[in-house]
């Protein structure tokens, strides 16, 4: 009796393991063949996806592409890398206009100003150059949420292994860019509050001493006219580099945009 159950067992033993290769192999045929298909569904997806990129000429009209293809996931993943910049443009934009002072709300005459005012307006600029340039961080943090939303979501359409990397490449690209580009335009808007806060703070030092004719401050000493006119010229230079900005952040986009038609070619 023993033998027998010894022989039995042993059976028992050898019958799971083949079984347990089975098993495995089966596996590894489904996971080659699951494989296979995305490879052939991503194929037919980039061809798809070319197609209906190939006359969109404004990154705004993705969300078009993609109502006409709503089954696409490779168009899902462009205009989700569409929409995350947008995100980061306007996020960066909400900072710098909750870090603008109350004070400049409304139109501020320096030269009708009274001590107080100044006063005032200074602080106000102090604290908003420090607002704008703490919102560094916010946009970085922002910039790293948004490129980990968007590989889980590549991961999650179950794309093809290759295109997630392709994609993932392209986003770290963008997104790079839009860094950069949040980063010099709240520079841009530090610098135009520490020069007008430069202003104010001279203006504020020398209240009583200096003069306003026909709109024009008269200062006594010819040093304090010169730093309050670099003061002043730096406002007008930042001014100037935030509507440079703008325009480079149009190009901007339309790079974006080529480069996503060029990652759904195959």
């Amino acid at each position: 009796m023993t033998a027998f159950a010894d022989r039995k067992e042993k059976r028992s033993g050898r019958l799971a393991l083949i079984l347990l290769g089975v098993f495995a192999i089966a596996c590894l045929i489904a996971l080659i063949l699951v494989g296979d298909l995305a490879r052939y569904q991503d194929a037919g997806m980039i061809g798809e996806s070319q197609a209906a990129l190939r006359d969109v000429s404004d990154p705004e009209q993705l969300d078009q592409a993609l109502k006409r293809y709503p089954a696409n996931r490779i168009l899902k993943l462009v205009t989700l890398a569409n929409e995350k910049a947008a995100e980061i443009d306007a996020a960066t934009r909400k900072m710098l206009n909750e870090a603008e002072p109350a004070s400049l709300s409304k139109l501020v005459y320096l030269t009708a100003s009274s001590r107080s005012d100044l006063e005032a307006l200074s602080r106000d600029l102090k604290t908003a150059e420090g607002n704008v340039t703490n919102a560094k961080s916010r946009i970085d943090a922002l910039v790293k949420s948004n490129r980990d939303q968007l590989q889980n979501s590549a991961r999650s359409l179950g794309v093809e292994s290759n295109t997630i990397a392709r994609y993932m490449t392209a986003v770290d690209e963008q997104n790079a860019e839009m860094a950069a580009l949040a980063t010099k335009m709240l520079t841009a808007r530090a610098e135009y509050y520490g020069a007008y806060e430069k202003c104010a703070a001279l203006l504020v030092r020398e209240f009583g001493s200096y003069k306003v004719t026909n709109g024009q401050f008269i200062f006594r000493l010819q040093p304090t006219a010169d730093s309050y006119n670099a003061a002043s010229t730096a406002m007008a230079a930042t001014t100037k580099r935030a509507a440079e900005l703008e325009e480079e952040k149009a190009g901007l986009k339309q790079s974006q945009l080529g480069r996503w038609k060029k990652f759904v070619e195959p």
